[in-house]
């Protein structure tokens, strides 16, 4: 037989019962003469050396070869300390402190475990933690990162599992009192008075990673109208329709969608105070969106839904569904009561204006919060944890439309841990949401509303960030949400009319009249 064609054959041979830890079996009584000049590169077979393992289909499987495991063995040493440091040198960069025992010996780190005169090396930015108790390995962590990503019920709301921190009120300089080293995990005192508590294999996900290309190329804006009632000159209503000419006609629906479109949101007026007229008036755009809080919504805070919007607590400037791969487009409320008590205002951000702001504040934040990407997750409800198939970054710019930006996904509470970055972007990316988190906190970025029965609010949710005022009393909501896709086929159908936004299916010129610039 040709070597080469037999080489072939045996690349592609997988015998029943053939030991999976030799790499190789011949079926064959009379191939040994021909293959002693063969020689095999798979790196299982290497270890073997120059045997080679026979097995005659007559007779029974080789068994368990106790010599041959124990050549094994001998033959692939383990990787020396030298060749570990070079593969992953954060594995070995723990600085020993001289920990004196009653012998005055210098102990190592298994052998401190639980012992307060334990630390580890910190610098200004990182700190130096263990992450197996066994091997003596550890690894650096951004303290800012480490002091935001505590686990405890302080940090992490113990029923929603969404973040509860403030993490843009963590100090700059936050620094790290003591460090204690347990069996399964590592106690950190922080500057703060915080004590955080990390289990080893929850730290040994982390890792150092090359950084990203953050890219500079300049970011565009789509032209629109900002409301801004603090600004001189501008206007002093909001955007607004009534539900009536909604109802009446397609012109009607089309005014309310171009103020949706144009401003970000829009108030209808004049909402009959009752679900089923709301439910109405949504479906004038499209079909409700059904998602794990269900379709239509009509609810109170009761916690039926283990979320933060389903209490009475204050909620800070946020996108909905960033847990999602693709987040619903607009959302609606409706506030059918409000008895026994007061508060509730509903607030508004421009997260385009506040990217413009951003952009003339600093390119390089921006451009951080537009290339490194993360974690977003919903999990508070035991049957199901909600997560994009891919991680997402802040803003979202259009890649074939000149990276004009089309989408902001911003919402602290949800945002997962992210592991697969290097310390740079861990700098990089929390020096920018906090820029950005400034911005959007700043008093003439804010729109405050008391929504009243009878007014129905409609927002851009890929654009316009919301929140509330703490309430007291029961409030009864209802309203739903719109798909990005049937919010734009209607728009642009409305718009443009059917024949004109078939012509243009997949034009990417960037002018006035092009439907497929509507995004």
């Amino acid at each position: 037989m040709n070597r080469l064609a037999l080489y072939g054959a045996l690349s592609s041979l997988k015998p029943a019962g053939t030991p999976r830890k030799y790499g190789i079996c011949l079926v064959s009584r009379n191939v040994s003469t021909a293959l002693r000049p063969l020689t095999l590169s798979s790196p299982r077979v290497r270890a073997i050396g120059p045997q080679l393992l026979r097995w005659n289909s007559s007779q029974e499987p080789l068994p368990e070869q106790k010599v041959l495991k124990q050549e094994l063995k001998e033959e692939v040493p383990p990787p020396k300390q030298e060749e570990r440091k070079q593969e992953d040198p954060l594995r070995f960069s723990v600085k020993r402190d001289v920990a004196e025992g009653p012998s005055g010996e210098r102990n190592n780190l298994s052998s401190l475990a639980g012992k307060p005169a334990f630390s580890l090396h910190t610098g200004e930015k990182t700190v130096t933690l263990p992450v197996n108790r066994f091997e003596n390995s550890s690894r650096a962590f951004l303290k800012w990162w480490l002091r935001d990503n505590c686990q405890c019920d302080k940090c992490v709301h113990p029923s929603t599992r969404q973040r509860i921190v403030d993490t843009f009120s963590i100090p700059d300089d936050i620094g790290v009192k003591d460090i204690s080293n347990g069996r399964s995990q590592v106690t950190v005192t922080w500057s703060d008075g915080h004590v955080s508590s990390y289990n080893h294999s929850w730290l040994a996900q982390g890792g150092r990673r090359a950084p990203t290309s953050l890219g500079e190329y300049p970011l565009r804006f789509r032209k629109g109208m900002t409301y801004n009632p603090k600004h001189e000159g501008n206007v002093k209503e909001m955007p607004s329709v009534s539900y009536s000419e909604v109802m009446a006609n397609d012109a009607g629906v089309l005014k309310w969608l171009e103020r949706i479109y144009d401003w970000g949101f829009c108030l209808v007026r004049d909402t009959p105070i009752n679900p089923e007229c709301t439910e109405a008036l949504l479906r004038r755009i499209a079909h409700i969106r059904h998602t794990h809080y269900g379709g239509f919504w009509d609810f109170t805070a009761d916690m039926s839904f283990k979320d933060t919007a389903y209490t009475n607590e204050a909620l800070g400037a946020h996108t909905d569904n960033t847990y999602f791969t693709d987040p619903a487009r607009l959302q609606l409320f409706h506030m059918l009561s409000h008895t026994d008590g007061d508060g509730g205002a509903t607030l508004l951000v421009d997260g385009f204006r506040a990217a413009r702001r951003l952009y003339a504040e600093s390119k390089q934040n921006l451009n951080h919060l537009r290339n490194i990407r993360q974690p977003f997750h919903a999990s508070g409800n035991e049957d199901s944890i909600y997560q994009p198939v891919e991680q997402q970054v802040v803003l979202r710019a259009h890649a074939q439309f000149k990276h004009r930006l089309y989408q902001v996904r911003w919402n602290n509470y949800d945002r997962a841990v992210k592991w697969n970055w290097s310390l740079e972007e861990q700098e990089a990316w929390y020096k920018a949401a906090k820029h950005f988190n400034d911005i959007i906190h700043r008093e003439d970025m804010e729109i405050w509303t008391q929504l009243q029965p009878g007014t129905a609010l409609i927002f851009d949710n890929w654009r316009m960030l919301h929140g509330r005022s703490a309430f007291t009393g029961k409030r009864r909501m209802c309203g739903g949400y719109i798909s990005n896709d049937d919010f734009l086929s209607r728009y642009r159908v409305l718009k443009f009319g059917r024949d004109h936004v078939l012509r243009r299916l997949g034009d990417l010129r960037d002018y006035p009249t092009n439907p497929s610039c509507i995004f």
